[in-house]
């Protein structure tokens, strides 16, 4: 189930693509799923179809799916290459940030204290979003 964040920056079919790669790497769309059809996802998600289409668009060009012609999109999968871009997109991320904390003069102990209290802040509010879930 995708859900969008209206009050985020990113257009919605960057948001279509962050929430499919994450499924597809999380195991919970499996390699040759069929994915819904863009004009289901579309009405499901009350967008234009064409934001759709781009979305996929994108996920074939990042190799995270192929089509078939006249059958739809599946999941590609086989491979540890997807985690492995992934992996170095984080990495990349994280040389920036490190870079950025380096040039604040914040120090390495510092920079760990707000790494693991994020992290802590993540796993309290996953916690009370999956008790919120079990009540609904």
């Amino acid at each position: 189930m995708i859900v969008l964040d209206y009050s985020d920056p990113r257009p919605i079919y960057e948001q279509i693509v962050d929430k499919l790669q994450t499924y597809i790497l999380k195991g919970i769309l499996k390699p040759d799923e069929q994915l819904m059809s863009v004009r289901a996802l579309a009405m499901d998600l009350a967008i234009n179809p064409n934001t759709v289409q781009k979305a996929y668009t994108e996920l074939e060009r990042q190799g995270f799916i192929y089509v078939v012609k006249g059958r739809g999109a599946y999941v590609r999968g086989g491979d540890d290459s997807l985690l492995a871009v992934r992996r170095r997109e984080l990495a990349e991320r994280i040389a920036a940030i490190v870079q950025e904390a380096e040039n604040l003069h914040i120090d390495k102990e510092t920079l760990y204290r707000e790494v693991e209290d994020i992290r802590l802040e993540q796993k309290i509010e996953q916690n009370a979003l999956g008790e919120a879930l079990k009540h609904d």
